[in-house]
Formats: C-alpha cells, sequence, structure tokens
C-alpha cells in the first residue's frame, strides 16, 4: 500500500501572496467555486496542488509567427 503523497494546505493569505493579489481574490475563488478547498472546522484552506492546477488552467502560451520575407521592389 503506497502512502497518499501530502499535499500542504494553504492559508487564504498564503494563497494570496503566492498569486500576488489581495486575500479578497482567493475568498471570490472560492466562494465562485472555481478553485478546490477544504474546510478544516470554521476555517478554509487551499490545498498547494489546486493552486498550482488553477494557475496552469490559466497560462497562455506565445503565439508563434513564422519569419515574414519583405522583397525589396
Amino acid at each position: 500500500m503506497t502512502k497518499p503523497t501530502a499535499d500542504r494546505l494553504l492559508t487564504v493569505s498564503e494563497a494570496a501572496e503566492i498569486l500576488s493579489t489581495s486575500e479578497r481574490f482567493p475568498r471570490r475563488l472560492i466562494e465562485e467555486r472555481r478553485i478546490r478547498f477544504v474546510r478544516v472546522g470554521r476555517h478554509v484552506r487551499i490545498p498547494e496542488s489546486a493552486l498550482r492546477e488553477y494557475i496552469a488552467a490559466g497560462l497562455v502560451e506565445p503565439i508563434t509567427t513564422r519569419k515574414v520575407r519583405r522583397y525589396a521592389r
């Protein structure tokens, strides 16, 4: 039997710090159920993996363009 990997539980303020936002933003994500969270009694915690998934889901890859040759006329 394998051990489940321990996922660090972050406070709302720690999540906000990682996202470089105010505490209001992670709280809104929780309220709108846009991110996974855990209730520990009255407290709310965000698994570190959920935060990584949220960030990865919003990642936008750059557009690669081909070089355009311009001919002199």
